[in-house]
């Protein structure tokens, strides 16, 4: 098999690209050069995809059985990657988001639940990340009809991830002492590690499948106790965690999702944050890996060198200046003391 990864550096990208050089497939990366180092043993054309002319040369560098877009956030740009590549490929996955659903996460959600609506030619300015990526869809799957498939993924995890929610409890969970454990440690979550989405997509374009899949995960596939637990371990268990109620945090305005990244608590705006469907993915043969095996490998590459600085660079992510600082985590604790 011959594929083309649009991206392929970073995060999902790489995992996609190391999954098909793991299946013997020759694969082509296309990228500015800018996020990341390619893996060994890809063919590299180094481009700019808003470039008419380096995409172009990028269709010049074809056929493919199958086109990866882990990077299209832009309906009006992805048009143009999908006119430029409609004749050199067989199939276009487009990695979307669950964020397409706006009625997420306050209610449960599948491939059938209410979308954004949005032109497949809409520009930057026309929408949120949630609308424009459904205006992506739309110009995938009209330019290549019948020949498309799209994954929607909820949370993702494992070893690259830049996104700063498990690097980030990793890492405090590495300086040790007294760690806020926010809400209560059965609650159940859903998260599904890149890796495991790659597996899923490629294996469809083996098997010539199209359409769209919600890619959350198995259902209640950890606990924040197992989750939070597994980070204090994989850090050597310094950190001692120090649960602390939803009802305190929230009096005390703590901001949900971004101050402690992926605490939601239980109120109508978080009501189903980690029951979305997967059942359709699930039944196509989508396999999740234990959570903890992802989080151990995360920290495996967190800690090692290069890991923190991949994490949170500045360039490379958004800024962390949301995240609980310690000064803020010790007055908090003092409080949740001195009301205990």
């Amino acid at each position: 098999m011959k594929l083309l990864v649009i991206g392929g550096s970073v995060f999902l990208g790489r995992a996609f690209v190391h999954e098909a050089l793991s299946r013997g497939w020759e694969v082509t990366t296309f990228n500015r050069g800018q996020s990341g180092t390619d893996e060994p043993g890809v063919t590299v054309v180094q481009g700019d995809r808003e470039q008419s002319a380096d995409l172009e040369r990028l269709a010049a560098a074809g056929p493919w059985d199958a086109v990866v877009d882990v990077c299209g956030y832009v309906p009006r740009v992805v048009g143009a990657s999908v006119a430029a590549l409609a004749k050199s490929a067989d199939t276009y996955l487009m990695i979307s988001t669950i964020n397409a659903y706006p009625e997420w996460p306050a209610k449960p959600v599948d491939e059938s639940s209410l979308r954004h609506e949005c032109e497949p030619d809409a520009g930057p300015d026309d929408g949120d990340y949630g609308k424009l990526k459904v205006g992506c869809e739309r110009a995938v799957t009209e330019g290549f009809p019948g020949r498309t498939l799209v994954i929607e993924p909820g949370l993702i995890l494992g070893p690259g991830d830049r996104a700063r929610r498990l690097a980030v409890w990793l890492r405090r969970a590495a300086q040790g002492g007294r760690m806020i454990a926010p809400g209560s440690p059965d609650r159940e979550m859903q998260v599904i590690d890149a890796r495991d989405i790659a597996v899923f997509g490629l294996d469809r374009i083996v098997d010539g499948s199209s359409g769209t899949y919600l890619t959350s995960g198995t259902p209640a596939n950890t606990t924040w106790g197992e989750y939070l637990g597994t980070c204090v371990e994989a850090t050597g268990g310094k950190a001692e965690l120090v649960w602390v109620d939803d009802a305190f945090l929230e009096e005390h305005n703590v901001e949900p999702w971004t101050e402690l990244p992926l605490w939601a608590p239980p109120n109508d705006d978080f009501a189903a944050v980690w029951s979305p469907s997967s059942a359709k993915a699930i039944a196509a043969g989508l396999h999740c890996r234990p959570v903890p095996d992802s989080i151990r490998d995360t920290a495996a590459w967190l800690f090692a060198p290069g890991g923190m600085d991949d994490a949170f660079d500045v360039h490379h992510s958004q800024k962390d200046d949301r995240v609980m600082t310690q000064d803020r985590e010790r007055q908090l604790l003092l409080a949740w003391d001195s009301r205990t």
